[in-house]
């Protein structure tokens, strides 16, 4: 591939944007980490996968990967993936949207679980589903009223770990709480102003009183937008509000080293 205004690469780029994902059911995946994970864990999604001839010498494991898995490579100029993404290394791949279902994961018992509430940040909620495959979380939850995670930005923040482990999208919160809790599992919400300390519930772990939360027992994590934190009918979904200790001087901690700190805090319980 030569010609940087070609028609299949100016709809590969325009993946960017979310009309061309809501119309085509497809989105980008942009670099050499993502598309690798995409490869290797969700070969059967990807439709399309985009080399330039510096990236295929750079990179020999994804064309590799990709025939083994029976994915054909087009290789294009170094200004023809440019073209597609200026922030792929000349790596690019296309693939189906995510198809994970509330009803999937909640029938798979998962013992943690991150729920984003209104989370408008790719960033944050890119960082969010990483760090919740790291400590090996069964799923991520997205509200309906939170970014897109075909975004290109969150997908680029999750580093490949978006095809490591179900990402529900568009749910309904109360919805999502209900079913996770009809299967015993505590919802917790990171609150600032929390009645609980995560440290106390962490000495507590696999010893709470009975009613209390178990931080070693099945939990549902909730987290909120960064600017406003979880509003109050957010908050009166969880069996408890639950703050992160803050020692020295810092006002607050952002979503995602919250989020870190918290996800954490219930593996290491929970082994």
């Amino acid at each position: 591939m030569t010609n940087p205004r070609a028609e299949r690469v100016r709809q590969v780029a325009a993946l960017a944007g979310r009309p061309a994902r809501a119309r085509s059911g497809l989105f980008l995946v942009e670099g050499p980490q993502a598309v690798r994970e995409a490869v290797r864990f969700a070969s059967s999604s990807v439709r399309a996968l985009y080399l330039s001839d510096e990236a295929a010498a750079r990179h020999p494991e994804i064309a590799v990967a990709a025939d083994d898995a029976g994915l054909p490579v087009r290789l294009g100029t170094g200004v023809v993936l440019e073209a597609m993404s200026a922030d792929a290394q000349g790596v690019v791949a296309v693939a189906e949207q995510l198809s994970a279902t509330l009803d999937g994961v909640v029938a798979a018992a998962p013992r943690l679980v991150a729920l984003l509430a209104h989370v408008r940040d790719p960033g944050n909620a890119g960082t969010v589903i990483r760090v919740a495959d790291a400590v090996g979380a069964g799923a991520v939850v997205l509200s309906s009223s939170s970014v897109d995670v075909h975004n290109p930005k969150v997908v680029r923040s999750t580093a490949g770990s978006l095809f490591h482990l179900p990402v529900v999208t568009g749910s309904g919160l109360p919805e999502a709480v209900a079913a996770l809790r009809s299967r015993g599992t505590t919802v917790l919400a990171a609150d600032g102003a929390g009645d609980l300390d995560l440290d106390d519930l962490l000495d507590a772990a696999g010893t709470a009183p009975e009613g209390g939360p178990d931080l070693a027992l099945p939990t549902a994590w909730l987290f909120g937008n960064e600017a406003w934190g979880l509003p109050d009918e957010v908050l009166a979904l969880a069996d408890a509000a639950v703050r992160v200790p803050i020692r020295g001087r810092a006002e607050s901690l952002n979503l995602a080293t919250a989020a870190a700190i918290c996800l954490y805090a219930s593996a290491r319980a929970q082994r």
